[in-house]
């Protein structure tokens, strides 16, 4: 499949999720959110906009993420945290950023036309699955070079958003095209879904895990809505 067809599949695809959402089941299991920091775990964290970021998950992830993070130890390689919980406070912030740079970027843009390019990787803050503890962003550091993977559009932690970040874009290196099927393998095979959009976002038990999986409802939902 070309890059025209695939980003065009991926789309649509997008489209119908977003359709979707809003009235998709939830019967949340209130598994409650714990601190990856307290774990132990040999993880990195990438810094955060927030101050005093835990970087939470639901308690039943934890163990998820342990084993992720073990079989990269034993490639000499070490999981990084980018993001996880995120109030609607942090959601809205990280929106405002984004639409602040692009809008440098592209200074003669009306906001409508600002916000539909943001929204393309940054959902609005009442509609990031972020917010419900079901969803982690993360990338891979080698041990050996201190350096992050290359994914294909990332420098480092820095991550420039386009659609080649679609996870299975196929106008990519070799060796990014690797890199993403090592990070996604390995959370695919603990049950999460990466994202349509994100190579590096991955989802468990919230709304848009149980649509891509055809579950009949989520067990996540959104937690402390309005902070």
């Amino acid at each position: 499949m070309n890059a025209h067809a695939y980003t065009r599949s991926v789309e649509l695809k997008d489209v119908l999720h977003k359709q979707l959402e809003p009235d998709y089941p939830v019967i949340d299991n209130d598994s409650p959110l714990r601190s990856l920091k307290d774990t132990g775990f040999k993880l990195i964290y990438e810094p955060s906009i927030m101050k005093d970021y835990q970087y939470l998950i639901r308690e039943e992830i934890v163990e998820k993420i342990e084993r992720i993070s073990e079989r990269l130890n034993e490639q000499g390689k070490t999981l990084v945290i980018r993001s996880a919980w995120r109030s609607f406070k942090h959601q809205r912030l990280l929106w405002e950023q984004n639409l602040s740079a692009i809008q440098k970027k592209f200074p003669n843009k009306s906001i409508n036309e600002l916000s539909e390019i943001v929204s393309y990787f940054i959902a609005p803050y009442n509609k990031s699955t972020h917010t419900t503890g079901g969803a982690i962003d993360a990338l891979i550091m080698d041990n050996k070079t201190q350096r992050i993977l290359d994914f294909g559009t990332n420098k480092g932690l820095k991550i420039e958003l386009n659609k080649k970040c679609y996870p299975h874009h196929p106008e990519i290196s070799k060796e990014a095209k690797d890199n993403r099927a090592l990070l996604m393998g390995l959370f695919e095979q603990e049950d999460f879904v990466c994202d349509l959009k994100e190579y590096w976002h991955f989802d468990y038990g919230n709304v848009g895990w149980a649509i891509e999986k055809g579950k009949d409802h989520a067990f996540y939902g959104i937690i402390e809505a309005n902070q």
